[in-house]
């Protein structure tokens, strides 16, 4: 399998061999049931569709449930997700598969949605340096001049402007496996990853 779904629970750090401390963020990386295989005979390509977490059957739908139940689950599963299969390996819907599948010391990417933060203006959202804040400058923090005057007489499109910042899809690469709890289901990553406690978030090796 190429990849978990899983839930991010926060940062703390653990120290290595040499005693330095690594900042990681914990994750709980599955266990992933098996809903659906798809093949290239009867979708048109080749996936293994995971579920994770349980969604209560109030707030499922009949075709949610009856989706589940081919799989033999007891409940509609609260994340859906489709990853790309392993050559050498065969699924069969309800299977589980657990966090064992990383090891420690390769490299995963993670995506998820971003805090969002809300309408925020140039200087946060873009880095702008804003202008001078002494001598009485009456507007230390706008953005500047929008463009061209005479021609085109217009705010080029793409300018960098005050706008909804965050609370968008990002994803970051190359992050290390530090450590592996399978007993916990827990997965410890160096570095950050997008996202608040309790999301959703996708590993990808």
């Amino acid at each position: 399998m190429a990849g978990l779904i899983g839930r991010k629970v926060g940062m703390t750090r653990v120290f290595n061999e040499d005693g330095l401390a690594v900042p990681v963020t914990v994750v709980e990386a599955g266990p992933c049931s098996v809903v659906q295989v798809k093949t290239e005979e009867t979708d048109g390509y080749r996936a293994v569709q995971l579920g994770f977490g349980a969604r209560k059957a109030k707030h499922s739908t009949k075709a949610e449930v009856g989706h589940a139940l081919r799989a033999d689950l007891e409940a509609a599963p609260a994340i859906l997700r489709e990853f790309a299969p392993a050559e050498s390996r065969e699924y069969e819907p309800g299977q589980s598969i657990t966090v064992e599948i990383f090891e420690v010391g390769e490299s995963v990417k993670v995506t998820g949605t971003s805090k969002g933060r809300g309408f925020q203006g140039a200087m946060k959202r873009h880095g702008f340096a804003g202008r001078p804040g002494s001598h009485g400058h009456p507007k230390s923090r706008i953005p500047g001049s929008m463009g061209p005057g005479t021609d085109p007489s217009r705010v080029i499109k793409g300018k960098k402007l005050p706008g909804q910042m965050g609370n968008v899809r990002t994803t970051v690469r190359n992050l290390q496996v530090v450590k592996v709890d399978p007993e916990r289901n827990l997965l410890f990553l160096k570095g950050g990853i997008p996202g608040s406690r309790n999301s959703y978030v996708l590993i990808t090796k």
